[in-house]
């Protein structure tokens, strides 16, 4: 099927162009969402009739993204999920979830504006695409955790997995036992060492009163 795109759309092209794609995708993408008209000699003329206005008015929303981009510089939403031991989560977080939490933040977008290929189903933080308008994009952060202070601890940069807090603690045991036997006293071959010839001599002077008798 043949439409005129009425904005720019990735990977397929700009404002004005006449493209060809699949019938299910202009169905059900580019013509409800007002992106493309069919190219008929009729649409055709009447955009060619209206594209100094259509230009003008991308021009103003492209204008309005860009101010509205340069003010979402390093945001980063937090979305509490139930998970398992193992960062899996019981369910998943969506793009309308990630937009209602963005708009919570006070930057309304709209779920169709958040560009997530599949559903997050794993606890960390996870890049996404804002596609603020078709020629302007940003990058939010969506920081999935099973509580605001495991959130903290991962925008910390700590792990909350239990297998790597597991590790941690293994590691930090065996550093303290190692320091243990460095330390002045610590050493317990010698200590034995020391207890053998106290022994050795006890024994000896058994075996020989006189000496035991002698100053």
């Amino acid at each position: 099927m043949k439409v005129i795109l009425m904005e720019r759309v990735e990977k397929l092209g700009q404002m004005g162009d006449v493209v060809t794609v699949k019938p299910g995708f202009a169905r059900n993408f580019l013509l409800p969402r007002e992106k493309a008209l069919r190219a008929t000699k009729s649409n055709l003329e009447r955009f060619e009739n209206q594209r100094a206005q259509l230009e003008a008015h991308n021009l103003e929303r492209r204008a309005e993204a860009e101010q509205l981009a340069a003010k979402m510089t390093d945001v980063t939403v937090i979305l509490i999920r139930q998970a398992s031991d193992a960062g899996q989560l019981y369910g998943s977080v969506n793009a309308r979830d990630i937009a209602e939490a963005v708009s919570a933040e006070g930057y309304t977008v709209e779920r169709r504006q958040i560009a997530l290929d599949r559903p997050i189903k794993a606890l960390g933080i996870h890049p996404v695409r804002v596609q603020l308008h078709p020629e302007v994009d940003i990058t939010v952060k969506a920081n999935v955790a099973r509580s605001q202070d495991e959130a903290e601890a991962q925008a910390a940069g700590r792990s909350i997995r239990a297998e790597d807090q597991e590790e941690d603690l293994v590691a930090d045991a065996e550093e303290f036992f190692e320091d243990t036997a460095l330390a002045p006293g610590g050493d317990e071959d010698g200590a034995d060492e020391t207890t053998d010839e106290a022994a050795a001599e006890d024994a000896g002077a058994e075996d020989d009163p006189e000496a035991a008798d002698k100053p």
